[in-house]
């Protein structure tokens, strides 16, 4: 039986670009905007960006058309889609777990990444007034000591993606996405605008793009591939979960190649934005957090109309977490209204409830729970950071591979795909089968077993 006699009880998506705008919602996120232009700069510009690219495309792209195709062959939850599938491939039941697993890794990630999702909810409503750099390393600092203000914002984030979550498919999900996603792209291409006028723009887009080869060593490779890994939102049920709403006519091999182009695309004006603002300056482009929230609001301090662009880049970067973290909840809440016959805005509560508990935890690991390291010398945060995205995402992106690759019958594969068997489909299934579960194998297993976080 095809996906095309099968229908989604949560809805179908009502256009191509649909499905396009919430993938690549789901992938656009926060290391998107603060990790990847580091990343780029410091390991060797266009050279980083090269490798970058070629990781995405022979291991980031073969695992996101998998994972589409189960969700859509599956039209369930990621749970019952490999529920439904295992059958169909006359294998083991148990391959239903791996569809579990994702939507608790999801349910995990929501639940930290909402409180950082809030650091940046928060900055919108900063005055950019502050007189050094150092003064806004002492606000961040204060920030994350005031527990109250932490709580306050986590509460809120997972309060709005819980009431986008559920009102469905239609009226939740693909209403906001299809306001969201045009309003980031708007914003990152008026501060692209913005960045030409600072004097260092030159510079800032030389220090993004220009080759430096000496720089590629296996550190180098190792951090492309981990990136082109998880900027893609796979391994965690949120593409399975689209997929199951995906158009039977929407083809799943350029659909993968369009979300691959338009996230790396906000990737890259994310940086074009930001270090010619960093450049003018004279101030050093660091990583992570620091860069976001010390470095960028001193720099807006001392820019023409900065209050009002300063602004404009927090509210880029909450619509960045708001649309990924719809997609780290909706794999758990169809899970829980296809087995408990419940209600949807049940389900988006309840999860949402449970992501809410642990993300306070996350927001007190900065403070009055910050010596509690469940995992090695881990805080809280960390911790469940370490055991998402280290573990549980990669694990995911290796077994979605075998299971396409190796347990479903070749037919109903290349059925669903709708694509002829040829050299294109035997190249995909050369990726997928050997070179994607290895690389993302390998990921995992430097992680876990030596302490390298990608």
């Amino acid at each position: 039986m095809t996906s095309e006699t099968r229908k989604s009880i949560h809805g179908t998506w009502t256009g191509r670009w649909t499905f396009i705008l919430a993938a690549t919602g789901s992938a656009v996120g926060l290391g998107n905007i603060w990790k990847f232009p580091y990343m780029a700069g410091e390991y060797g510009g266009g050279a980083f960006v090269l490798v970058y690219l070629i990781c995405i495309l022979l291991i980031g792209v073969p695992i996101m058309i998998a994972e589409i195709l189960i969700g859509r062959r599956g039209r369930n939850s990621p749970a019952n889609s490999m529920a439904y599938l295992a059958k169909e491939a006359n294998t083991f039941p148990q391959w239903k777990l791996l569809g579990m697993m994702g939507a608790v890794a999801g349910l995990l990630i929501l639940s930290f990444y909402s409180v950082a999702a809030g650091w940046a909810f928060a900055y919108i409503f900063e005055g950019f007034n502050g007189e050094s750099a150092e003064y806004y390393g002492k606000e961040f600092n204060s920030f994350l000591q005031n527990e109250t203000s932490l709580i306050l914002f986590h509460s809120l984030f997972i309060f709005v993606t819980v009431f986008i979550v559920a009102r469905g498919v239609i009226k939740g999900l693909e209403a906001w996405l299809n306001r969201l996603m045009p309003i980031l792209f708007l914003i990152v291409i008026l501060l692209c605008i913005y960045a030409t006028q600072t004097g260092a723009f030159f510079e800032g887009v030389s220090y993004l793009f220009t080759p430096d080869f000496s720089k590629i060593d296996a550190t180098v490779i190792l951090a492309a591939l981990g990136q082109a890994f998880f900027t893609l939102s796979l391994g965690m049920g949120a593409i399975m979960a689209y997929g199951a709403y995906m158009p039977i006519k929407q083809n799943i091999g350029s659909t993968a190649l369009s979300v691959a182009f338009l996230d790396t695309l906000v990737a890259i004006l994310a940086g074009i934005a930001i270090f010619p603002i960093v450049f003018a300056n004279g101030l050093e482009p660091s990583t992570g957090p620091g860069l976001v929230f010390v470095t960028l609001p001193w720099a807006f301090v001392n820019m023409p109309l900065g209050v009002i662009f300063g602004k404009l880049f927090f509210v880029l970067l909450s619509i960045a977490a708001l649309s990924s973290a719809i997609s780290l909840l909706e794999p758990g809440v169809a899970w829980i209204v296809e087995s408990l016959k419940t209600k949807r805005y049940k389900a988006a509560i309840g999860l949402g409830s449970i992501a809410w508990i642990l993300g306070i935890f996350s927001a007190l690991s900065f403070n009055l729970l910050s010596d509690f390291t469940p995992i090695g010398e881990k805080n809280f945060f960390d911790s469940m950071d370490f055991l998402s995205n280290q573990v549980l995402l990669p694990l995911g992106g290796v077994f979605i591979a075998i299971f396409v690759g190796w347990v479903m019958k070749r037919n109903n594969v290349i059925e669903e795909l709708n694509i002829k068997d040829g050299l294109l489909i035997k190249i995909w299934f050369f990726l997928l089968k050997f070179l994607s579960p290895l690389m993302v194998g390998l990921i995992f297993i430097l992680a876990v077993f030596f302490g390298v976080v990608t």
